[in-house]
């Protein structure tokens, strides 16, 4: 005998089964969990319910005997071992192993999102985002990892965080055969194969590998820096730029190499130094085939292909291919210089003049000729010195084809040719070819003779003056 069902018009075959049917249509549940207070719709479902609290799994998976609290729960794991997916998408004809998992790809073409944020009225189409969502709002982290107690909002970035202790790189490049700990990593790697650049800008339609950059490119647009530091006020687009900064004024230097214990204050340049060790060279020119450890220094040398100079001046519209250099190059018209020394206070442009005027108080000549040994306090200084060694001249005179060692001797020789005198006296106007004949020449005003005989300590004014009169001592 069927029981009719005077709400649907279905039919049950038993009266207990009708009642219970009829709960779904009325939306009843006067079923209570003692444990928790969770109320259900049916005697089965509070029974499966039950498990949860008292850890039972009584369905058992034959093929790898991992064990489920529900029926139907077994049922959908025996999928992921058969393959089996029955419920199709009747749009796209897409098929998924769980028939929730089918209502909620059919949102992705209704558009529906049923599930409401009760804090901000956000909408979403799956339950799981909602929860996931609501997160955002309560802060709650309910997965901890075990090694150091950190704690995630997902447990997809707790599996991806435990790697960092395990050291597991599951994901190889089928290129390179390079590794990586995310699936993220991994394709965002592959485009440096494939050169693939996805995310394009709407604005000025240039195209990058990876979304993080385009991200950032876009607050080139808008100029936005919402990233305040605290310290000196300094505005960054991201927070990852700000937190690098804020090292600056700690002196924080957290990532460490394993090879020579030198510190860095960001990953990715300890990641480049490594390279210095390993000898590694990932980054390749596809017009040259030159090598690079790095691939900001692809992208500044793929430029001496293309011609392209991307950083423009907004004094004098001088174009750079460089960044680092434009900065460089605004000095000269700021008259900025940043690089104080700590033993004469001297300033400089340049860190690398400062680094190079440090070693006339240290007295450090690190750069040595492999000829005659003699060291000097600057490469340009060892590089020219070295064509004593060749006997070569490549600096030529175009007037009279005369050769020097040093371009400073030709543009000194030229001078005999225009007879240009560019160094004058502040005091009578007298104008020299050299910038050393000035200064011998201003010791006549201001009377300095700042050379100093050793023996009998009579001082004077030039040092070709003294070599003679030490002559006198030595016969």
């Amino acid at each position: 005998m069927a029981y009719p069902n005077g709400v649907c018009n279905g039919k049950q075959r038993s009266l207990s089964v009708l009642l219970e049917h009829r709960r779904t249509d009325t939306g009843e549940k006067p079923l209570e969990c003692t444990v928790c207070n969770k109320m259900v719709t049916r005697v089965g479902g509070l029974r499966a319910h039950l498990r949860t609290h008292a850890g039972e799994k009584p369905f058992q998976c034959t093929a790898c005997n991992k064990k489920f609290s529900l029926s139907n729960e077994l049922l959908t794991h025996l999928r992921t071992h058969t393959g089996e997916k029955p419920f199709e998408c009747t749009v796209c004809n897409k098929k998924f192993t769980q028939s929730n998992d089918l209502r909620t790809h059919l949102r992705t073409h209704t558009g529906e999102k049923p599930f409401e944020c009760t804090v901000c009225n956000k909408k979403f189409s799956a339950s799981n985002t909602l929860r996931i969502h609501r997160r955002t709002h309560t802060g709650e982290k309910p997965f901890e990892c075990t090694v150091c107690n950190k704690k995630f909002s997902l447990s997809h970035e707790l599996r991806t965080h435990l790697r960092t202790h395990t050291g597991e790189k599951p994901f190889e490049c089928t290129v390179c055969n390079k590794r990586f700990s995310q699936d993220a990593n991994l394709r965002s790697h592959l485009r440096t194969h494939t050169g693939e650049k996805p995310f394009e800008c709407t604005v000025c339609n240039k195209k990058f590998s990876q979304n993080s950059n385009l991200r950032s490119h876009l607050q080139t647009h808008t100029w936005e820096k919402p990233f305040e530091c605290t310290v000196c006020n300094k505005m960054f687009s991201r927070y990852a730029y700000l937190r690098n900064h804020l090292r600056t004024h700690t002196g924080e230097k957290p990532f460490e190499c394993t090879v020579c214990n030198k510190r860095f204050l960001r990953d990715d340049h300890l990641r480049t130094h490594l390279r210095t060790h390993t000898g590694e060279k990932p980054f390749e020119c596809t017009v040259c085939n030159k090598k690079f450890s790095a691939s900001n220094k692809l992208r500044i040398h793929r430029r001496t292909h293309t011609g392209e100079k991307p950083f423009e001046c907004t004094v004098c519209n001088k174009t750079f291919s460089r960044s680092d250099v434009l900065r460089t190059h605004l000095r000269t018209h700021t008259g900025e210089k940043p690089f104080g020394c700590t033993v004469c206070n001297k300033k400089f442009s340049l860190s690398c003049e400062l680094r190079t005027h440090l070693r006339t108080h240290t007295g450090e000549k690190p750069f040595e000729c492999t000829v005659c040994s003699k060291k000097f306090s600057q490469d340009a200084h060892l590089r020219t010195h070295l064509q004593t060694h060749t006997g070569e001249k490549p600096f030529e005179c175009n007037v009279c084809n005369k050769k020097f060692t040093w371009v400073s001797d030709l543009r000194k020789h030229f001078r005999t040719h225009t007879g240009e005198k560019p160094f004058e006296c502040t005091v009578c106007n007298k104008k020299f070819t050299e910038a050393g004949d000035l200064r011998k020449h201003f010791r006549t005003h201001t009377g300095e003779k700042p050379f100093e005989c050793t023996v009998c300590n009579k001082k004077f004014s030039q040092n070709a003056h003294l070599r003679t009169h030490f002559q006198t001592h030595t016969g």
